[in-house]
């Protein structure tokens, strides 16, 4: 396998933008990085990249970055979008103002039902691909990353199916050096999707408003009755959007969820520090979906609202 096929880009450089980093650059990827944050990129640039926790791994880059332009005008054939859901129109300007390439391939490795059409708004479904991503982790500091879990495998598939072979590519490369994940069809990538969506807004606006980690919230009988409520209304407008979801999924959405670690989800780090969340690519499309099935979704209508509210007093101030 030729793994300087393709030259890649990542943009985004949270937790699971420095975890896939990493791993691309140990399998020998022709790789550079990007984030808007220059104090974050002096950093990695003069210590290099962290991983601790359930994966233990250091390493430096030749390409590091501040902005799109730079990173564009590198020269890349793939670029990996690793940043908030909410910054995504900001990347998608970028791109059009500065990329030259009329071929660059570009994967969502994002949080949330719907980004990747946002993508696929803008450019050919064909050079358009999702990622889900199945392992998570929290900021030591801004190059090192406590990885938390990873639950293989990640799935990756082509927006139309008609790159294939890019994805089972980026599949194989990823497993060489142990990053399980497997290179899937877009239909069943759009189940496990919704699977992902369903069990980030299971927990994530619970923890932010009740302030309690998600290992707290799922050792708590009270609020572990609400995530189990919260996954079954989603489940009613996965199935009216014909999404297939696997037998037994509250069981093995309350399994997963058990095993989450200490720390606050992404969503309510977001909160908590006055920034703009996903909230309306969680929450907030499994009750767009509801609305458009007619499916009363009470519990996710709430904590929607109240993430919003809260957003909004926050920017304001």
């Amino acid at each position: 396998m030729d793994t300087k096929k393709y030259k890649i880009g990542v943009v985004g450089l949270g937790p699971v933008g420095l975890i896939l980093s990493t791993f691309l650059k140990e399998a020998d990827c022709d790789i550079a990085i990007c984030d808007m944050l220059k104090e974050k990129m002096n950093l990695i640039h003069n210590e290099g990249i962290t991983l601790v926790g359930k994966m233990e791994k250091h390493c430096f880059f030749n390409y590091a970055f501040s902005s799109l332009d730079e990173i564009l005008s590198h020269g890349i054939d793939i670029l990996i979008c690793s940043v908030k859901a909410y910054h995504v129109d900001y990347i998608l300007d970028q791109i059009v103002k500065h990329n030259k390439n009329d071929n660059l391939l570009i994967i969502s490795a994002q949080n949330g039902i719907g980004v990747a059409t946002k993508y696929a708004e803008r450019f050919a479904e064909s050079r358009v691909f999702r990622m889900v991503v199945n392992f998570a982790g929290n900021l030591f500091a801004p190059n090192t990353v406590n990885v938390t879990f990873f639950n293989p495998p990640n799935y990756i598939a082509s927006k139309d199916d008609s790159r294939n072979d890019v994805s089972q590519w980026y599949a194989d490369v990823l497993n060489s050096v142990g990053l399980s994940t497997e290179s899937t069809d877009s239909f069943t990538q759009t189940n496990k999707v919704w699977e992902k969506t369903i069990l980030n807004a299971a927990l994530s606006p619970l923890c932010a408003i009740s302030k309690l980690t998600m290992k707290e919230a799922m050792s708590d009988k009270d609020t572990n009755e609400i995530v189990e409520k919260l996954i079954l209304e989603a489940m009613e407008v996965a199935k009216a959007e014909e999404i297939k979801l696997p037998d037994n999924f509250v069981k093995l959405c309350i399994r997963y969820l058990k095993n989450a670690g200490d720390h606050f989800p992404s969503l309510a780090v977001d909160l908590m520090n006055k920034h703009e969340t996903e909230i309306e690519y969680m929450n907030g499309k499994i009750v767009e979906f509801g609305r458009k099935h007619y499916v009363r979704t009470p519990l996710n209508l709430t904590f929607t609202n109240l993430v919003r509210a809260i957003t909004n007093k926050n920017l304001v101030k």
